[in-house]
């Protein structure tokens, strides 16, 4: 993960460069006393299954992951819950109306795009959709596929929390 001081050499607010640096994640400015915590970004995916039980994963078209499966998900914009920024991701990825969410898990993950990794922290929760003829294929991905559970290859997946959270939501189906 990227530290405050490798990404920050000039504060945000006044422009100055940044002559204080903090541990942790606190970039402190000492022209204007801005103190600024680089915090975790919130993700939210979906793990989506039918009526066979095989969940709907999308092939990712643009890296990070390019070629890798992922679940529909993305950022949380401000001002938005968890549940909505679900809801609008599955909408804008493949034109899917969810039904009831359920949380299941977070993960931490570092997601690395165009040189800076960011820490992001992905929730993740299960639902069926509401209808599946209106599924397609909109934005961010170039397919999608139903695996079983037991079709499921997690070196296949891209990210490390997409797989920490299929592994959970595994362990819970095997019981």
């Amino acid at each position: 993960m990227n530290k405050p001081s490798e990404l920050f050499h000039y504060c945000p607010r006044c422009g100055q460069p940044i002559l204080e640096r903090t541990q942790g994640n606190l970039v402190e400015c000492s022209a204007c006393g801005l103190h600024y915590f680089l915090n975790a970004v919130i993700a939210a995916g979906a793990i989506i299954t039918d009526d066979r039980g095989r969940v709907l994963f999308l092939r990712r078209a643009r890296d990070p992951g390019k070629g890798q499966l992922g679940l529909p998900g993305g950022f949380v914009e401000i001002g938005e819950t968890a549940e909505e920024a679900v809801r609008r991701e599955v909408r804008e990825e493949i034109n899917l109306e969810l039904e009831a969410l359920t949380y299941l898990c977070s993960h931490p993950n570092p997601y690395a795009y165009r040189g800076v990794v960011y820490p992001v922290l992905d929730l993740y929760f299960t639902a069926r959709p509401r209808a599946l003829e209106t599924l397609t294929v909109l934005e961010e991905a170039e397919s999608f596929c139903w695996l079983a559970p037991e079709e499921i290859r997690l070196d296949a997946i891209a990210f490390p929390s997409v797989r920490a959270a299929m592994q959970w939501w595994l362990s819970r189906q095997q019981r």
